[in-house]
């Protein structure tokens, strides 16, 4: 585990105190930074205040004086509608830097950057998940300015680790997408595997175990290994994997390209053909 280090103090503001922001905030308030968090009710607010940070009602209010603000919501269009509609991005100051932790388009960063040019957009979704965050060492995924990313980089290395510049504005959407694209995938050759084992009398759980020692093994095969069935992690991951893997469809279609052999490995996990949404 990574020895949690203070940080200049800065104001940073938060949006998407959840199952993934809620444990980044309380990060963010251990290393140092004064956090202004959005609370739309009672309840939300006092679990922010009990985290250390300042709950607050508005948007603008979640932007004053703040070098940085992190959005963390569940979907692409809360991110243009938290930014765009409700005003987030007007509200900041010029020069600050917005960090975009969401799993969405990498069109939506190039919106939200053309929208405020005076303010600098970083893609950085996320890879691992509560846990990691608690431990400091979520991995980022993240485009844009390396410049703007270096001005963020205290910020983020309070629960980030690694973080990884991997291109432009966009690419770290591309690099998240891909990157669960192809952890379905495994998944899905998994379960065909599976599947298969049981039709020759192979149990699920030596299977997979086996795997984990052989030229088989991946990162997909080691967790569903823990559950010893392949379905039961699939299950439990699912709302999340599918959102995913609906929107790295919908971003193909929209460069003129598709996913390959990866669609029919990807609709054993999801359950849905390529170009549809999942169960």
């Amino acid at each position: 585990m990574r020895e949690e280090q203070s940080n200049p103090m800065s104001t940073v503001g938060f949006v998407g105190a959840g199952r993934m922001g809620a444990p980044m905030v309380e990060r963010l308030v251990k290393a140092g930074h004064e956090v202004r968090v959005l609370g739309r009710s009672t309840e939300k607010c006092a679990a922010i205040s009990e985290l250390g940070a300042t709950a607050v009602t508005g948007l603008d209010e979640v932007a004053v004086g703040a070098a940085v603000v992190v959005i963390c919501v569940f979907t692409d269009a809360q991110v243009r509608e938290t930014c765009l509609d409700g005003g987030l991005l007007a509200a900041m100051p010029a020069d600050s830097v917005l960090v975009v932790h969401t799993t969405g388009s990498p069109r939506t960063a190039d919106l939200l950057a053309a929208a405020a040019p005076g303010i600098s957009v970083l893609d950085a979704p996320v890879s691992g998940g509560p846990h990691d965050i608690a431990a400091g060492n979520i991995t980022l995924f993240v485009g844009g300015d390396a410049t703007a990313l270096e001005s963020a980089r205290p910020t983020l290395a309070a629960y980030g680790d690694p973080i990884l510049h991997v291109g432009g504005l966009g690419a770290g959407q591309w690099v998240k997408l891909l990157n669960n694209a192809m952890f379905a995938a495994q998944l899905g050759m998994l379960r065909e595997a599976a599947s298969f084992a049981a039709h020759v009398g192979v149990r699920e759980d030596g299977l997979l175990e086996a795997v984990g020692h052989g030229s088989g093994a991946s990162r997909a095969a080691e967790i569903a290994g823990a559950r010893g069935s392949v379905q039961s992690f699939i299950e439990s991951v699912g709302e999340f994997l599918g959102k995913d893997v609906a929107v790295v469809r919908e971003v193909a279609a929209e460069v003129g390209g598709d996913l390959g052999l990866l669609e029919g490995l990807l609709d054993v996990v999801v359950g849905a053909p390529a170009g549809g949404k999942p169960d």
